[in-house]
């Protein structure tokens, strides 16, 4: 085996080092260190305001760090690079969505976009759908579903599109115990099929079924742990970088 060959096997997918961000002199997001192999879950714990949207707002190219570095694949994050846009997705804040295009037409649109022929986008926009439990809702209009249904519906849209890693904010928000059990299913079939997870959390019960690893920012900011055993804080504030969603979406410039 060479050289290259060699040092390609051993660049995490995920690679965050001392990472921190602060706004004049106040820490959004204290320092930070891990990595995270393909196939891999990262569940990020803590109250709210102890940095964990300002962490993957980070990872999605959203915010910058004040100190430290965070790497995709072993290059630095650029959200205007299409290498960088084509291989992070997910949900943080609400996706863009159009008023007058069915849940159907939105992810074969999405899938399209992404280099899918346009009969293949329409499978795979139905594939998604059901994988979701979303089927019956296909030829429904976003501001039609319940919040449960357009969370549902949110994280469909981050995953019928290319990608490597995932970066999600929250994904248990607003959903039951079975709606919650369907996002357990689908997150460790992306798991299994050698993709990376980054998703902040308050449900331990996600965490357990989903998690490889898990990490508590905080007061123990920085401990990286091998399975889910944190004692989760309730929510408590609203992080202050969280008012941007990113479109993950869009292709973007260059793509």
């Amino acid at each position: 085996m060479g050289h290259c060959a060699i040092l390609k096997s051993v660049i995490s997918a995920v690679e965050v080092e001392e990472c921190a961000l602060s706004i004049d002199d106040v820490a959004l997001l204290e320092p930070v260190s891990f990595t995270v192999e393909s196939g891999e879950a990262l569940a990020v714990t803590g109250s709210n305001g102890s940095g964990k949207t300002t962490l993957l707002r980070i990872l999605a190219g959203l915010a910058q760090p004040t100190s430290g570095a965070a790497r995709i694949h072993g290059s630095a994050i650029g959200e205007r690079s299409a290498t960088f846009r084509r291989a992070v997705s997910g949900s943080i804040g609400r996706p863009p969505v159009a008023r007058d295009l069915t849940l159907e037409e939105h992810l074969a649109l999405v899938a399209a976009s992404w280099g899918e022929p346009v009969d293949a986008a329409r499978q795979r926009a139905a594939t998604e759908l059901e994988r979701w439990r979303l089927g019956a809702l296909r030829r429904r209009f976003p501001h039609e579903l319940s919040s449960g249904q357009s969370q549902l519906f949110a994280l469909a849209l981050a995953v019928v599109r290319p990608y490597d890693v995932l970066v999600l904010d929250e994904p248990e928000q607003r959903l039951d115990s079975d709606r919650l059990g369907v996002v357990s299913e689908v997150l460790l079939s992306e798991i299994e099929a050698g993709r990376t997870l980054v998703f902040a959390t308050h449900s331990a019960v996600l965490a357990d079924a989903v998690a490889t690893k898990s990490i508590r920012l905080g007061e123990e900011s920085g401990g990286e742990r091998t399975g889910f055993e944190a004692t989760l804080d309730e929510p408590e504030g609203v992080d202050p970088t969280a008012d941007q969603p990113r479109d993950f979406t869009s292709r973007g410039e260059g793509a």
